[in-house]
Protein backbone atom coordinates (compact mmCIF):
# COMPACT_ATOMS: atom_id res chain seq x y z
CA UNK A 1 0.00 0.00 0.00
CA UNK A 2 1.35 3.39 -1.05
CA UNK A 3 1.25 6.37 1.27
CA UNK A 4 3.41 9.39 2.01
CA UNK A 5 6.69 8.78 3.77
CA UNK A 6 5.45 10.69 6.81
CA UNK A 7 2.44 8.38 7.00
CA UNK A 8 4.72 5.38 6.52
CA UNK A 9 6.86 6.63 9.41
CA UNK A 10 3.81 6.53 11.68
CA UNK A 11 3.02 3.00 10.55
CA UNK A 12 6.61 1.99 11.28
CA UNK A 13 6.26 3.30 14.84
CA UNK A 14 3.05 1.35 15.23
CA UNK A 15 4.82 -1.79 13.99
CA UNK A 16 7.44 -1.25 16.72
CA UNK A 17 4.62 -0.88 19.27
CA UNK A 18 5.62 2.71 20.05
CA UNK A 19 2.95 4.25 22.28
CA UNK A 20 4.47 7.65 23.02
CA UNK A 21 6.84 10.13 21.37
CA UNK A 22 8.60 13.13 22.92
CA UNK A 23 9.40 16.13 20.80
CA UNK A 24 9.17 19.69 19.59
CA UNK A 25 7.93 20.61 16.09
CA UNK A 26 9.29 22.95 13.46
CA UNK A 27 8.89 23.59 9.76
CA UNK A 28 11.13 20.77 8.53
CA UNK A 29 9.43 18.08 10.64
CA UNK A 30 5.86 19.35 10.11
CA UNK A 31 4.89 16.61 7.60
CA UNK A 32 5.61 13.96 10.22
CA UNK A 33 3.74 15.82 12.94
CA UNK A 34 0.79 16.19 10.57
CA UNK A 35 0.71 12.42 10.08
CA UNK A 36 1.05 11.83 13.82
CA UNK A 37 -2.14 13.79 14.40
CA UNK A 38 -4.07 11.13 12.52
CA UNK A 39 -2.63 8.51 14.87
CA UNK A 40 -3.36 10.32 18.14
CA UNK A 41 -5.45 7.41 19.41
CA UNK A 42 -2.48 5.08 18.98
CA UNK A 43 0.57 7.26 19.69
CA UNK A 44 0.68 9.82 22.48
CA UNK A 45 2.49 13.04 21.66
CA UNK A 46 4.33 14.71 24.53
CA UNK A 47 5.25 18.31 23.73
CA UNK A 48 8.37 19.21 25.70
CA UNK A 49 9.64 22.78 26.06
CA UNK A 50 13.11 22.21 24.61
CA UNK A 51 14.40 19.52 22.27
CA UNK A 52 17.11 18.09 24.53
CA UNK A 53 14.44 17.53 27.16
CA UNK A 54 12.54 15.39 24.69
CA UNK A 55 15.66 13.24 24.43
CA UNK A 56 16.03 13.09 28.22
CA UNK A 57 12.35 12.19 28.63
CA UNK A 58 12.75 9.44 26.03
CA UNK A 59 15.79 8.29 28.01
CA UNK A 60 13.77 8.00 31.23
CA UNK A 61 10.96 6.23 29.39
CA UNK A 62 13.37 3.72 27.81
CA UNK A 63 14.95 2.91 31.16
CA UNK A 64 11.58 2.13 32.67
CA UNK A 65 10.03 0.33 29.69
CA UNK A 66 13.15 -1.56 28.64
CA UNK A 67 12.57 -0.80 24.96
CA UNK A 68 13.65 1.94 22.56
CA UNK A 69 11.91 5.27 23.02
CA UNK A 70 11.38 7.98 20.42
CA UNK A 71 12.21 11.69 20.40
CA UNK A 72 11.61 14.18 17.60
CA UNK A 73 13.12 17.52 16.59
CA UNK A 74 13.15 19.81 13.60
CA UNK A 75 16.17 20.78 11.49
CA UNK A 76 19.02 23.11 12.43
CA UNK A 77 18.91 24.28 16.06
CA UNK A 78 16.17 21.82 16.92
CA UNK A 79 18.36 18.92 15.85
CA UNK A 80 21.54 20.32 17.38
CA UNK A 81 19.73 20.88 20.68
CA UNK A 82 19.24 17.11 20.73
CA UNK A 83 22.95 16.34 20.69
CA UNK A 84 23.43 16.57 24.46
CA UNK A 85 20.53 14.18 25.02
CA UNK A 86 21.94 11.83 22.38
CA UNK A 87 25.37 11.89 24.04
CA UNK A 88 23.74 11.30 27.43
CA UNK A 89 21.96 8.21 26.13
CA UNK A 90 25.11 6.97 24.42
CA UNK A 91 27.21 7.24 27.58
CA UNK A 92 24.69 5.25 29.61
CA UNK A 93 23.76 2.72 26.88
CA UNK A 94 20.11 3.77 26.60
CA UNK A 95 18.14 2.81 23.45
CA UNK A 96 16.48 5.85 21.88
CA UNK A 97 15.53 6.52 18.26
CA UNK A 98 15.89 10.19 17.34
CA UNK A 99 13.89 11.46 14.37
CA UNK A 100 14.92 14.83 12.95
CA UNK A 101 13.60 16.93 10.11
CA UNK A 102 15.98 18.25 7.47
CA UNK A 103 15.77 20.91 4.75
CA UNK A 104 14.73 19.83 1.27
CA UNK A 105 17.07 17.43 -0.50
CA UNK A 106 18.17 19.95 -3.14
CA UNK A 107 19.01 22.47 -0.40
CA UNK A 108 21.32 20.24 1.63
CA UNK A 109 24.79 21.74 1.68
CA UNK A 110 23.69 25.19 0.50
CA UNK A 111 23.57 26.83 3.95
CA UNK A 112 19.87 27.61 3.83
CA UNK A 113 17.74 28.64 6.80
CA UNK A 114 17.86 26.13 9.67
CA UNK A 115 20.17 23.71 7.94
CA UNK A 116 22.65 21.73 10.01
CA UNK A 117 24.53 18.52 9.31
CA UNK A 118 23.04 16.60 12.21
CA UNK A 119 24.16 13.16 11.01
CA UNK A 120 27.73 14.43 10.95
CA UNK A 121 27.45 16.42 14.17
CA UNK A 122 26.00 13.54 16.16
CA UNK A 123 28.25 10.85 14.68
CA UNK A 124 30.48 10.41 17.79
CA UNK A 125 27.43 9.86 19.99
CA UNK A 126 25.24 7.45 18.04
CA UNK A 127 25.43 3.77 17.27
CA UNK A 128 24.36 4.65 13.74
CA UNK A 129 22.74 7.47 11.78
CA UNK A 130 20.69 7.63 8.60
CA UNK A 131 20.04 10.44 6.13
CA UNK A 132 16.94 9.03 4.47
CA UNK A 133 16.71 10.27 0.88
CA UNK A 134 15.01 7.34 -0.87
CA UNK A 135 11.30 6.98 0.07
CA UNK A 136 11.43 3.26 -0.63
CA UNK A 137 13.98 2.82 2.17
CA UNK A 138 11.68 4.15 4.90
CA UNK A 139 10.44 0.89 6.39
CA UNK A 140 13.86 -0.78 6.16
CA UNK A 141 15.61 2.15 7.82
CA UNK A 142 13.13 2.28 10.71
CA UNK A 143 13.35 -1.48 11.20
CA UNK A 144 17.13 -1.30 11.30
CA UNK A 145 17.16 1.75 13.58
CA UNK A 146 15.08 0.11 16.29
CA UNK A 147 17.05 -3.12 15.95
CA UNK A 148 20.41 -1.37 16.29
CA UNK A 149 19.19 0.73 19.23
CA UNK A 150 18.14 -2.26 21.34
CA UNK A 151 20.69 -4.95 20.41
CA UNK A 152 24.31 -5.42 21.48
CA UNK A 153 25.27 -2.53 23.71
CA UNK A 154 22.06 -0.44 23.52
CA UNK A 155 22.27 3.16 22.43
CA UNK A 156 20.85 6.01 20.35
CA UNK A 157 20.19 5.87 16.61
CA UNK A 158 19.42 8.94 14.49
CA UNK A 159 17.14 9.15 11.42
CA UNK A 160 17.34 12.46 9.54
CA UNK A 161 14.63 13.07 6.92
CA UNK A 162 14.49 15.89 4.36
CA UNK A 163 11.15 17.67 4.31
CA UNK A 164 10.48 16.94 0.64
CA UNK A 165 11.14 13.22 1.11
CA UNK A 166 8.48 13.03 3.81
CA UNK A 167 5.93 14.35 1.32
CA UNK A 168 6.75 11.74 -1.34
CA UNK A 169 5.06 8.37 -1.72
CA UNK A 170 6.63 5.40 0.03
CA UNK A 171 5.82 1.95 1.30
CA UNK A 172 4.75 0.97 4.81
CA UNK A 173 5.42 -2.70 4.32
CA UNK A 174 7.45 -3.39 7.41
CA UNK A 175 10.25 -5.98 7.12
CA UNK A 176 9.94 -9.05 9.31
CA UNK A 177 13.69 -9.54 9.62
CA UNK A 178 16.85 -7.47 9.74
CA UNK A 179 20.06 -8.22 7.88
CA UNK A 180 22.67 -5.50 8.34
CA UNK A 181 26.03 -6.15 6.79
CA UNK A 182 28.79 -5.74 9.36
CA UNK A 183 26.45 -5.61 12.34
CA UNK A 184 25.98 -9.03 13.90
CA UNK A 185 25.91 -8.55 17.68
CA UNK A 186 26.54 -11.74 19.59
CA UNK A 187 25.53 -11.73 23.24
CA UNK A 188 25.94 -15.43 23.93
CA UNK A 189 28.38 -16.56 26.60
CA UNK A 190 31.67 -18.31 25.84
CA UNK A 191 31.27 -21.25 28.19
CA UNK A 192 34.96 -22.08 28.26
CA UNK A 193 35.90 -18.56 29.39
CA UNK A 194 33.09 -18.51 31.93
CA UNK A 195 34.14 -21.83 33.46
CA UNK A 196 37.74 -20.57 33.74
CA UNK A 197 36.44 -17.51 35.56
CA UNK A 198 34.32 -19.58 37.92
CA UNK A 199 37.28 -21.81 38.79
CA UNK A 200 39.21 -18.70 39.77
CA UNK A 201 36.21 -17.54 41.77
CA UNK A 202 36.10 -20.80 43.69
CA UNK A 203 39.83 -20.68 44.53
CA UNK A 204 39.86 -17.04 45.64
CA UNK A 205 40.24 -16.17 49.32
CA UNK A 206 38.90 -12.62 48.97
CA UNK A 207 36.56 -12.59 45.96
CA UNK A 208 34.48 -9.53 45.16
CA UNK A 209 31.67 -8.81 42.69
CA UNK A 210 31.65 -5.42 40.99
CA UNK A 211 28.26 -4.69 39.41
CA UNK A 212 27.82 -1.85 36.95
CA UNK A 213 24.99 -0.34 34.96
CA UNK A 214 24.98 -3.28 32.57
CA UNK A 215 23.35 -5.43 35.25
CA UNK A 216 20.52 -2.90 35.51
CA UNK A 217 20.13 -2.39 31.75
CA UNK A 218 19.86 -6.13 31.12
CA UNK A 219 17.36 -6.43 34.00
CA UNK A 220 19.49 -9.04 35.70
CA UNK A 221 18.99 -7.92 39.31
CA UNK A 222 16.99 -10.94 40.42
CA UNK A 223 19.29 -13.59 38.95
CA UNK A 224 22.37 -11.67 40.09
CA UNK A 225 21.03 -11.66 43.66
CA UNK A 226 20.60 -15.43 43.44
CA UNK A 227 24.23 -15.85 42.36
CA UNK A 228 25.45 -13.57 45.14
CA UNK A 229 23.52 -15.41 47.81
CA UNK A 230 24.61 -18.82 46.51
CA UNK A 231 28.28 -17.85 46.53
CA UNK A 232 28.20 -15.56 49.60
CA UNK A 233 30.50 -13.20 47.74
CA UNK A 234 30.20 -9.52 48.73
CA UNK A 235 29.20 -6.87 46.20
CA UNK A 236 30.29 -3.34 45.39
CA UNK A 237 28.55 -1.31 42.72
CA UNK A 238 29.18 1.66 40.53
CA UNK A 239 26.74 4.54 40.88
CA UNK A 240 24.95 3.32 37.75
CA UNK A 241 24.94 -0.22 39.11
CA UNK A 242 23.33 0.69 42.42
CA UNK A 243 20.31 -1.56 42.78
CA UNK A 244 21.95 -4.54 41.05
CA UNK A 245 21.40 -6.10 44.45
CA UNK A 246 19.21 -4.60 47.15
CA UNK A 247 21.12 -2.07 49.21
CA UNK A 248 19.57 -3.74 52.27
CA UNK A 249 21.15 -7.10 51.42
CA UNK A 250 23.90 -7.89 53.99
CA UNK A 251 26.28 -8.85 51.15
CA UNK A 252 26.07 -5.36 49.65
CA UNK A 253 29.01 -3.20 50.74
CA UNK A 254 28.36 0.10 48.95
CA UNK A 255 29.37 2.15 45.95
CA UNK A 256 33.05 2.37 45.11
CA UNK A 257 35.16 5.13 43.66
CA UNK A 258 35.53 8.87 44.11
CA UNK A 259 32.62 9.11 46.57
CA UNK A 260 32.52 5.44 47.44
CA UNK A 261 32.04 3.95 50.87
CA UNK A 262 35.28 3.33 52.75
CA UNK A 263 34.55 -0.40 53.07
CA UNK A 264 33.79 -0.69 49.33
CA UNK A 265 37.03 1.00 48.29
CA UNK A 266 39.07 -1.03 50.79
CA UNK A 267 37.44 -4.25 49.58
CA UNK A 268 38.52 -3.46 46.00
CA UNK A 269 42.01 -2.59 47.22
CA UNK A 270 42.40 -5.85 49.17
CA UNK A 271 40.48 -8.43 47.10
CA UNK A 272 42.34 -11.17 45.26
CA UNK A 273 39.68 -11.62 42.58
CA UNK A 274 37.54 -8.80 41.18
CA UNK A 275 34.64 -10.22 39.18
CA UNK A 276 33.23 -7.30 37.23
CA UNK A 277 29.94 -7.34 35.33
CA UNK A 278 28.66 -4.53 33.12
CA UNK A 279 31.01 -1.65 33.87
CA UNK A 280 33.57 0.27 31.85
CA UNK A 281 36.07 1.02 34.66
CA UNK A 282 35.89 4.77 34.21
CA UNK A 283 38.02 7.20 36.20
CA UNK A 284 35.32 7.88 38.80
CA UNK A 285 35.57 4.30 40.09
CA UNK A 286 39.21 3.46 39.48
CA UNK A 287 41.06 6.50 40.77
CA UNK A 288 44.76 6.06 40.01
CA UNK A 289 44.69 3.37 37.35
CA UNK A 290 47.93 1.60 38.20
CA UNK A 291 46.94 1.19 41.84
CA UNK A 292 43.40 -0.07 41.25
CA UNK A 293 42.73 -3.54 42.69
CA UNK A 294 46.51 -4.12 43.02
CA UNK A 295 46.27 -7.66 44.44
CA UNK A 296 43.47 -8.94 42.23
CA UNK A 297 43.02 -11.01 39.18
CA UNK A 298 40.22 -9.42 37.17
CA UNK A 299 37.33 -11.02 35.31
CA UNK A 300 35.34 -8.65 33.12
CA UNK A 301 31.95 -9.46 31.61
CA UNK A 302 30.62 -6.78 29.27
CA UNK A 303 28.48 -6.68 26.16
CA UNK A 304 30.82 -4.16 24.51
CA UNK A 305 34.10 -5.58 23.24
CA UNK A 306 35.61 -2.10 23.17
CA UNK A 307 35.07 -1.65 26.90
CA UNK A 308 37.14 -4.68 27.91
CA UNK A 309 40.80 -3.97 28.79
CA UNK A 310 40.41 -0.38 27.56
CA UNK A 311 41.25 1.18 30.92
CA UNK A 312 42.08 -1.79 33.14
CA UNK A 313 43.90 -4.91 31.94
CA UNK A 314 41.77 -7.96 32.68
CA UNK A 315 42.81 -11.58 33.07
CA UNK A 316 39.66 -13.18 31.71
CA UNK A 317 37.54 -11.18 29.24
CA UNK A 318 34.02 -12.37 28.52
CA UNK A 319 31.95 -10.56 25.89
CA UNK A 320 28.31 -11.25 26.70
CA UNK A 321 25.02 -9.79 27.78
CA UNK A 322 25.07 -9.45 31.56
CA UNK A 323 21.82 -11.33 32.14
CA UNK A 324 22.80 -14.20 29.85
CA UNK A 325 26.17 -14.53 31.56
CA UNK A 326 24.76 -14.35 35.08
CA UNK A 327 22.02 -16.84 34.25
CA UNK A 328 24.64 -19.29 33.03
CA UNK A 329 26.77 -18.61 36.13
CA UNK A 330 23.81 -19.52 38.30
CA UNK A 331 23.93 -23.06 36.93
CA UNK A 332 27.48 -23.64 38.18
CA UNK A 333 28.29 -21.47 41.21
CA UNK A 334 28.43 -22.66 44.79
CA UNK A 335 29.33 -21.35 48.25
CA UNK A 336 32.82 -19.80 48.21
CA UNK A 337 33.60 -19.95 51.95
CA UNK A 338 33.94 -16.19 52.43
CA UNK A 339 33.24 -16.01 56.17
CA UNK A 340 36.64 -14.56 57.14
CA UNK A 341 36.57 -12.09 54.26
CA UNK A 342 33.06 -10.91 55.15
CA UNK A 343 34.17 -10.37 58.75
CA UNK A 344 36.97 -8.09 57.59
CA UNK A 345 34.55 -6.09 55.44
CA UNK A 346 32.12 -5.72 58.35
CA UNK A 347 34.93 -4.29 60.46
CA UNK A 348 35.66 -1.69 57.78
CA UNK A 349 31.96 -0.80 57.68
CA UNK A 350 31.86 -0.28 61.43
CA UNK A 351 35.13 1.64 61.55
CA UNK A 352 34.14 4.07 58.79
CA UNK A 353 30.38 4.22 58.23
CA UNK A 354 28.86 6.59 55.70
CA UNK A 355 27.86 9.68 57.61
CA UNK A 356 27.32 13.42 57.36
CA UNK A 357 28.04 16.05 59.99
CA UNK A 358 24.96 17.21 61.92
CA UNK A 359 24.83 20.98 61.49
CA UNK A 360 21.70 21.40 63.56
CA UNK A 361 19.52 22.27 60.56
CA UNK A 362 17.72 20.30 57.88
CA UNK A 363 20.20 18.48 55.71
CA UNK A 364 20.25 16.12 52.74
CA UNK A 365 20.03 13.02 54.93
CA UNK A 366 16.77 14.26 56.44
CA UNK A 367 15.27 14.52 52.96
CA UNK A 368 16.62 11.20 51.67
CA UNK A 369 15.70 9.49 54.94
CA UNK A 370 12.12 10.64 54.55
CA UNK A 371 12.01 9.28 51.00
CA UNK A 372 13.29 5.95 52.34
CA UNK A 373 10.61 5.90 55.04
CA UNK A 374 7.65 6.97 52.91
CA UNK A 375 8.04 4.69 49.88
CA UNK A 376 8.11 0.93 49.60
CA UNK A 377 7.92 1.29 45.82
CA UNK A 378 9.27 4.24 43.87
CA UNK A 379 11.37 5.49 41.00
CA UNK A 380 14.04 8.03 41.99
CA UNK A 381 15.41 10.27 39.26
CA UNK A 382 18.30 12.57 40.04
CA UNK A 383 19.89 15.47 38.32
CA UNK A 384 23.68 15.88 38.49
CA UNK A 385 25.73 17.24 41.35
CA UNK A 386 26.10 16.77 45.10
CA UNK A 387 22.51 15.65 45.55
CA UNK A 388 23.08 12.93 42.93
CA UNK A 389 25.99 11.43 44.85
CA UNK A 390 24.16 11.73 48.17
CA UNK A 391 21.10 9.95 46.79
CA UNK A 392 23.34 7.24 45.33
CA UNK A 393 24.99 6.83 48.74
CA UNK A 394 22.00 6.94 51.08
CA UNK A 395 18.81 6.08 49.17
CA UNK A 396 17.59 2.53 49.67
CA UNK A 397 17.43 0.94 46.23
CA UNK A 398 15.62 -2.37 46.57
CA UNK A 399 13.61 -4.77 44.43
CA UNK A 400 10.80 -2.21 44.36
CA UNK A 401 12.87 0.96 44.00
CA UNK A 402 14.74 2.10 40.93
CA UNK A 403 17.37 4.80 40.57
CA UNK A 404 17.77 6.71 37.30
CA UNK A 405 20.38 9.37 36.50
CA UNK A 406 22.88 10.61 33.95
CA UNK A 407 25.95 8.73 35.11
CA UNK A 408 28.38 8.53 32.21
CA UNK A 409 28.06 12.04 30.80
CA UNK A 410 26.87 13.77 33.98
CA UNK A 411 24.29 15.97 32.26
CA UNK A 412 22.88 18.72 34.45
CA UNK A 413 19.20 19.30 33.72
CA UNK A 414 18.48 15.60 33.18
CA UNK A 415 16.42 15.14 36.35
CA UNK A 416 13.01 16.70 35.61
CA UNK A 417 12.60 15.60 31.96
CA UNK A 418 13.98 12.16 32.87
CA UNK A 419 11.32 11.94 35.59
CA UNK A 420 8.62 12.92 33.09
CA UNK A 421 9.62 10.05 30.81
CA UNK A 422 9.83 7.63 33.74
CA UNK A 423 6.36 8.59 34.99
CA UNK A 424 4.79 8.19 31.56
CA UNK A 425 6.55 4.83 31.27
CA UNK A 426 5.22 3.67 34.64
CA UNK A 427 2.24 5.80 35.68
CA UNK A 428 1.32 3.56 38.64
CA UNK A 429 4.62 3.99 40.49
CA UNK A 430 5.51 7.15 42.44
CA UNK A 431 8.29 9.15 40.78
CA UNK A 432 10.49 11.48 42.81
CA UNK A 433 12.80 13.85 40.98
CA UNK A 434 15.73 15.14 43.05
CA UNK A 435 17.61 18.17 41.72
CA UNK A 436 19.96 20.84 42.90
CA UNK A 437 19.00 24.47 42.41
CA UNK A 438 21.52 24.66 39.55
CA UNK A 439 20.14 21.69 37.64
CA UNK A 440 16.55 22.76 38.29
CA UNK A 441 17.14 26.13 36.68
CA UNK A 442 18.41 24.45 33.52
CA UNK A 443 15.14 22.73 32.71
CA UNK A 444 12.51 24.18 35.05
CA UNK A 445 10.32 24.95 32.02
CA UNK A 446 9.45 21.25 31.85
CA UNK A 447 7.18 21.75 34.86
CA UNK A 448 4.75 23.09 32.27
CA UNK A 449 5.01 19.78 30.40
CA UNK A 450 4.41 17.80 33.59
CA UNK A 451 1.35 19.94 34.37
CA UNK A 452 -0.05 19.60 30.86
CA UNK A 453 0.45 15.83 30.94
CA UNK A 454 -1.09 15.63 34.45
CA UNK A 455 1.92 13.88 35.96
CA UNK A 456 2.00 13.92 39.78
CA UNK A 457 5.80 13.98 40.03
CA UNK A 458 7.34 15.05 43.34
CA UNK A 459 10.26 17.42 42.65
CA UNK A 460 12.67 17.87 45.57
CA UNK A 461 15.15 20.72 45.15
CA UNK A 462 18.31 20.63 47.28
CA UNK A 463 18.67 24.40 47.43
CA UNK A 464 22.04 25.52 48.83
CA UNK A 465 22.32 28.63 46.62
CA UNK A 466 25.47 27.26 45.01
CA UNK A 467 26.59 24.95 42.26
CA UNK A 468 27.33 22.59 45.11
CA UNK A 469 29.69 20.05 43.59
CA UNK A 470 31.76 22.72 41.84
CA UNK A 471 31.87 24.66 45.11
CA UNK A 472 33.08 21.51 46.89
CA UNK A 473 35.96 21.23 44.43
CA UNK A 474 36.72 24.94 44.79
CA UNK A 475 36.78 24.53 48.58
CA UNK A 476 39.12 21.53 48.52
CA UNK A 477 41.36 22.21 45.54
CA UNK A 478 41.06 25.91 44.61
CA UNK A 479 41.63 27.68 47.96
CA UNK A 480 37.91 28.54 48.37
CA UNK A 481 37.87 30.72 45.28
CA UNK A 482 34.14 30.50 44.55
CA UNK A 483 34.27 31.63 40.97
CA UNK A 484 30.92 31.62 39.11
CA UNK A 485 29.29 29.14 41.51
CA UNK A 486 27.13 31.44 43.65
CA UNK A 487 23.37 31.17 42.98
CA UNK A 488 22.03 33.46 45.72
CA UNK A 489 19.83 35.08 43.10
CA UNK A 490 16.56 35.10 45.00
CA UNK A 491 14.79 32.77 42.59
CA UNK A 492 11.37 31.91 44.01
CA UNK A 493 10.77 28.32 42.92
CA UNK A 494 7.36 28.30 44.58
CA UNK A 495 6.10 31.20 42.49
CA UNK A 496 7.57 29.76 39.29
CA UNK A 497 5.99 26.37 39.93
CA UNK A 498 2.61 27.89 40.80
CA UNK A 499 2.73 30.12 37.71
CA UNK A 500 3.03 26.96 35.61
CA UNK A 501 0.12 25.25 37.36
CA UNK A 502 2.08 23.07 39.78
CA UNK A 503 1.84 23.03 43.57
CA UNK A 504 4.90 24.04 45.58
CA UNK A 505 6.18 24.60 49.12
CA UNK A 506 9.37 26.14 50.50
CA UNK A 507 10.72 24.32 53.56
CA UNK A 508 13.54 25.12 55.97
CA UNK A 509 13.06 22.49 58.70
CA UNK A 510 12.64 18.73 58.86
CA UNK A 511 9.13 19.18 60.23
CA UNK A 512 8.17 21.42 57.32
CA UNK A 513 9.63 18.94 54.85
CA UNK A 514 7.66 16.03 56.33
CA UNK A 515 4.46 18.07 56.14
CA UNK A 516 5.15 19.12 52.54
CA UNK A 517 5.98 15.54 51.59
CA UNK A 518 2.69 14.26 52.98
CA UNK A 519 0.87 16.96 51.03
CA UNK A 520 2.77 16.00 47.89
CA UNK A 521 1.80 12.35 48.23
CA UNK A 522 -1.88 13.29 48.11
CA UNK A 523 -1.50 15.80 45.28
CA UNK A 524 -2.67 15.04 41.74
CA UNK A 525 -0.42 17.64 40.10
CA UNK A 526 3.37 18.06 39.99
CA UNK A 527 4.55 19.10 43.43
CA UNK A 528 7.75 21.06 44.01
CA UNK A 529 9.49 21.10 47.40
CA UNK A 530 12.12 23.81 47.65
CA UNK A 531 14.28 22.51 50.50
CA UNK A 532 16.76 25.04 51.89
CA UNK A 533 19.98 23.32 53.02
CA UNK A 534 23.41 24.44 54.20
CA UNK A 535 25.91 25.40 51.50
CA UNK A 536 28.70 23.78 53.54
CA UNK A 537 27.22 20.28 53.24
CA UNK A 538 29.56 18.13 51.18
CA UNK A 539 29.72 14.65 49.78
CA UNK A 540 31.99 12.44 51.89
CA UNK A 541 34.18 10.50 51.63
CA UNK A 542 36.09 11.77 48.64
CA UNK A 543 39.09 10.61 46.66
CA UNK A 544 41.20 13.40 45.17
CA UNK A 545 41.53 13.28 41.38
CA UNK A 546 44.34 10.95 40.36
CA UNK A 547 44.71 9.41 43.82
CA UNK A 548 44.20 5.70 44.61
CA UNK A 549 40.71 4.88 45.86
CA UNK A 550 42.04 3.62 49.21
CA UNK A 551 43.18 7.17 49.97
CA UNK A 552 39.72 8.60 50.54
CA UNK A 553 39.33 11.40 53.06
CA UNK A 554 36.45 13.05 54.86
CA UNK A 555 35.67 16.10 56.96
CA UNK A 556 37.33 14.69 60.10
CA UNK A 557 40.53 14.03 58.14
CA UNK A 558 40.57 17.63 56.91
CA UNK A 559 39.98 19.00 60.40
CA UNK A 560 42.80 16.87 61.76
CA UNK A 561 45.13 18.00 58.97
CA UNK A 562 44.28 21.68 59.52
CA UNK A 563 44.92 21.28 63.25
CA UNK A 564 48.47 20.05 62.68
Amino acid sequence: MKMTVSQAMVECLKAENVKVVFGYPGAAICPFYDALLDAENDIRQVLVRQEANGGHAANGYARISGKPAVCIATSGPGATNLITAIATAYADSIPIVCITGQVNTDQIGSDVFQEADITGSAEPFVKHSYLLKNPEDTARVFKEAFYIARTGRPGPVLIDLPKDVMAELGSAEYPKTVNIRGYKPNTSVHIGQLKRALKMLQKAKKPLFLAGGGVIISRAQEIFTQVVEKTQIPVVTTVMGRGAISTKNPLFIGNLGMHGAYAANMAVNECDLLFSIGTRFNDRITGKLHEFAPHAQIVHIDIDTASISRNIHVDIPIVADAKEAITKMNEYVQDCNTGKWLKQIQEWKEEHPLTMKDRGIMGPLDIIGEINRQFDKAILVTDVGQHQMLVSQYADITENRQLIMSGGLGTMGYGLPGAIGAKIGNPDTPVISVSGDGGMQMNIQELATAVLEELPIICCIFNNEYLGMVRQWQTLFYKEHYSATVLDDGVDYVKIAEAMGATARRVTTQEEFVAAFKEALACKTPFVIDAIIDSDDKVWPMVAPGAPINEAFDEKDLEAKNAE
